[in-house]
């Protein structure tokens, strides 16, 4: 899926107004993603994913780096996520589906933080952008 200028546009902007909570966020989605699809679960064994927990936070930040990273990229996100996507594909074997999963927590995520700037606009934007993080993510599966 494409992003149109506007997209790209709005991609960027919403990712602003995350700024320094974007590992806090990436946490909170994992967080609803462990309890909303609880099979999510199985690629963590040794975290521990009680509330607040530290393993957890730090993975937060991880994909929270990961997509700031990839909003800085937006003309070239299998560049920008290839090693992202060969560790994932190659060494953890992490189900596609899951980062769709992921995704759609950190949409209810931003949605919660951010209600006056998720417009149907913007929503649709980073649902698009989040749709090809996914994307490339997995492209390395096939």
């Amino acid at each position: 899926m494409v992003l149109s200028p506007t997209d790209k546009t709005n991609v960027k902007t919403a990712w602003g107004h995350v700024g320094a909570q974007a590992g806090e966020y990436g946490a909170e989605a994992l967080e609803r993603m462990f309890l909303s699809f609880p099979t999510t679960k199985t690629y963590f064994p040794h975290f521990d994913l009680s509330h607040g927990s530290a393993q957890v936070k730090a993975h937060g930040k991880k994909v929270g780096d990961a997509l700031t990273q990839a909003v800085g990229h937006l003309d070239d996100l299998p560049g920008a996520l290839s090693a992202l996507s060969d560790l994932h594909a190659y060494k953890l074997r992490v189900d596609p589906v899951n980062f769709k999963l992921l995704s759609h927590c950190l949409l209810v995520t931003l949605a919660l933080h951010h209600p006056q700037d998720f417009t149907p606009a913007v929503h649709a934007s980073l649902d698009k952008f989040l749709s090809n993080v996914s994307t490339v993510l997995t492209s390395k599966y096939r």
